[in-house]
């Protein structure tokens, strides 16, 4: 049709351009007027999952994926069975030192020994596989991404698109490098975190389940009381840090961007010297490089403001996590419930669910970037496969 010709207020005399350069316009023409279309490189939250998952599902390598994370969560199940173990050792060792028994001290040491030395070597056995999928993550996703930018007509369709397809190298290398290395960190967090937590919460729930409270004269229990103490208490500060840091995901996106665009100015600037020198455009060469660093740092003293503002809370609901254990079981160890074997093994039950649950407010500074990181190489890989 005559119509598919026109563009940017071009006369439909205008004679039909040929060639790759208008297949490309006439695709990315076509797109724009395609109804209810997303614009190019633009997807909610659920979509950039979505996309990202069915590329996992369709890459070579989702079999060596599946099995070396299959080998990390049996290690991670593993080693919540060692610290269930470890944490039981806790009511008898510290018994033993409040009765000073020297023999059941020393017998406890040598179990000690045992369940140290195990959780070392599952330690150390996650640890490679850890490392050995943040490998083969980054290096299906480049591949990925290759494929798809690589493809006949593609990668200059892209160029013409817009701003997606400006620094193409930094969403290729440094972008799916950050985004395998953070997915890898935190979904092995994750489940560790989850595990732990089904692992304890059992345990927990036991040691407190006989609390007995007395006030003014009456006596009341609340059955699994540190339970629901773990469960309020990270709650809340989970809520508080995401409020706190949700700023973070679209600050540390422009933040690339930004850094993005500078190191192509200079390359460029780098690479056009002569002619640069040659027009004495070096003053106007400056005058843009400047600009692109002030727009750089005014990211990086935003950024650093509102990490500043998450750090503050984090460090300090961090400090009272270290006596926050003891103090909720204090009132029944007064009491004369428990034993202070009893009560330690409370605390470290206590803390190791309590640990699973803020697994959230240690990691909301990552899980911002990681959001970040994942628009940036999701909405690249959209914008590929819309030019295609």
């Amino acid at each position: 049709m005559a119509s598919d010709t026109i563009a940017d207020g071009q006369a439909e005399k205008t004679p039909p351009k040929t060639g790759p350069k208008a297949k490309d316009n006439t695709a990315l023409a076509a797109h724009k007027h395609q109804p209810g279309c997303v614009p190019l490189g633009e997807a909610s939250f659920r979509q950039q999952l979505s996309m990202m998952w069915r590329a996992l599902l369709g890459s070579p390598l989702r079999g060596l994926l599946f099995w070396v994370s299959f080998g990390i969560f049996a290690l991670i199940v593993a080693t919540a069975f060692g610290q269930v173990l470890l944490n039981s050792w806790n009511a008898p060792f510290y018994d033993a030192i409040e009765r000073k028994n020297v023999p059941v001290f020393l017998n406890q040491l040598v179990v000690f020994a045992w369940i140290a030395g195990g959780l070392l070597v599952l330690n150390v056995a996650q640890g490679w596989l850890n490392r050995y999928l943040h490998i083969k993550l980054r290096e299906g996703l480049v591949l990925d991404l290759l494929g798809h930018w690589l493809a006949p007509g593609r990668a200059l369709a892209l160029k013409q698109s817009g701003e997606i397809g400006v620094n193409p190298d930094q969403r290729l290398h440094e972008d799916a490098w950050h985004l395998a290395d953070l997915s890898a960190d935190l979904g092995i967090g994750f489940v560790q975190a989850g595990v732990l937590l089904v692992s304890f919460i059992g345990v927990l729930w036991a040691i407190s389940e006989g609390f007995v409270f007395q006030y003014g004269g009456y006596s009341f229990a609340i059955p699994g009381y540190m339970v629901w103490a773990a469960l309020a208490y990270a709650g809340v500060a989970s809520g508080l840090s995401w409020l706190l840091a949700r700023p973070l995901v679209k600050l540390n996106a422009d933040h690339y961007a930004r850094e993005a665009e500078l190191r192509v100015s200079l390359v460029e600037a780098s690479q056009g010297i002569e002619q640069i020198t040659g027009s004495q455009g070096e003053a106007a060469t400056k005058a843009a490089l400047e600009t692109k660093l002030a727009a750089a740092l005014l990211t990086v003293r935003q950024i650093m403001t509102a990490s500043i503002r998450l750090l503050w809370f984090t460090a300090g609901y961090g400090w009272v996590t270290v006596v926050a254990p003891i103090v909720i079981a204090s009132p029944v160890y007064f009491m004369g419930d428990l034993t202070f074997g009893g009560l330690m093994m409370a605390a470290a039950a206590f803390t190791q669910v309590h640990s699973s649950l803020r697994w959230f407010v240690d990691n909301i500074g990552a899980i911002a970037d990681w959001r970040a990181t994942l628009l940036r190489v999701a909405s690249f890989r959209l914008a590929l496969i819309r030019v295609g």
